[in-house]
């Protein structure tokens, strides 16, 4: 029986309809809900965190415990190098200069704005060329003296060191916030305090138990142990209260100088190179702070005495706005100067 041109043409049509259906099903044929972007996909592979510290050190310590629960959460695997060196503008850097894909990430803080003092002649500009990701960590600083020196308090501390003047040293990682601090304080107190620079404050620390350093600041968490078995002797505690692990050491307020802490003295946080896809910096933030939000992070982070920052990429850029006014005057006003 002859088929009818209208029967023909709805029978092309029906079949029309499956071949299109099992192309698309095996990959071969056009998708109807649009093709997938590398946005949509990401992360796709292995992504790289730079960290322009020494390992070992609070900033290190802080991005494995922050990257190891992150991965988990992203199904994709993080790995992380250490670039240090130059104050942190080595690795920083490595990031500034590479492809603009979500793929390689900066974790770095306040150092940031050590920079324009430190280094006026860098050959790159790392606020333009930086995308804020997300806020991770912030803390502050214990200070702590050898043993070996005859001080309990931050008052006999000035007295020795007056009537000393350059006997005593303060060891510090280059371009870290201990060496503002340090600075801070013999601004303040009109001491003659040597300083001694560090790729990383973990060397400083290191010279400190071998004698060859006699102050140190660093993250409670750092030096717990060594003040717990009496190794070190805690002076003063920076923050705005006692440290609940040191309730026994005053503040620097509390010890009459308010200017030697900055409440908070470091953060750390997550930066993509400039141009990175918005859909892949909010992506990523979206999971950093569901990662920090969770009671895991925030007792891993407790227990090295940190405390967790959650901001969106907006709120993190105006934070940095805000930094960038209000580091270089006190650097300046601290008497540090270019290297």
């Amino acid at each position: 029986m002859p088929v009818s041109p209208t029967l023909r043409k709805r029978r092309c049509g029906r079949m029309s309809l499956i071949v299109l259906s099992a192309l698309t099903i095996l990959g071969g044929g056009p998708s109807f809900v649009g093709h997938a972007t590398a946005e949509d996909v990401y992360p796709s592979k292995v992504i790289k965190v730079v960290l322009p510290f020494t390992s070992g050190g609070p900033p290190d310590a802080a991005a494995r415990v922050v990257i190891q629960h992150l991965q988990i959460r992203i199904g994709q695997s993080i790995i992380i190098e250490n670039r240090p060196g130059a104050g942190t503008t080595i690795g920083t850097k490595t990031v500034a200069m590479a492809p603009p894909d979500g793929y390689t990430l900066l974790f770095n803080g306040s150092n940031l704005f050590s920079y324009p003092v430190l280094y006026p002649n860098l050959d790159f500009d790392p606020i333009k060329s930086l995308a804020p990701v997300a806020t991770a960590v912030l803390w502050s600083h214990v200070m702590v003296i050898s043993p070996s020196i005859p001080v309990r308090t931050i008052a006999e501390l000035i007295a020795y060191a007056r009537a000393n003047p350059g006997k005593l040293n303060f060891g510090f990682g280059l371009g870290t916030t201990p060496q503002i601090l340090g600075e801070s304080f013999k601004q303040a107190t009109g001491t003659d305090i040597a300083f001694i620079p560090y790729r990383g404050g973990e060397q400083a620390r290191t010279d400190l138990l071998g004698g060859r350093v006699h102050i140190n600041m660093a993250p409670v968490a750092s030096l717990l142990a060594l003040i717990q078995d009496g190794k070190v002797r805690p002076l003063a505690f920076t923050g705005l209260r006692r440290s609940q692990d040191l309730p026994d050491v005053p503040t620097m307020i509390e010890s009459g100088l308010p200017q030697v802490g900055y409440n908070p003295d470091t953060w750390l946080g997550f930066l993509a190179p400039a141009g990175t896809p918005i859909a892949v910096i909010e992506k990523l933030n979206t999971e950093i702070n569901a990662t920090l939000k969770s009671p895991e992070m925030k007792a891993a982070l407790a227990r090295l005495g940190f405390e967790a920052q959650i901001t969106t990429p907006q709120e993190f850029s105006v934070f940095l706005a805000a930094e960038a006014k209000k580091w270089p005057p006190l650097l300046r006003a601290a008497g540090i100067k270019p290297e």
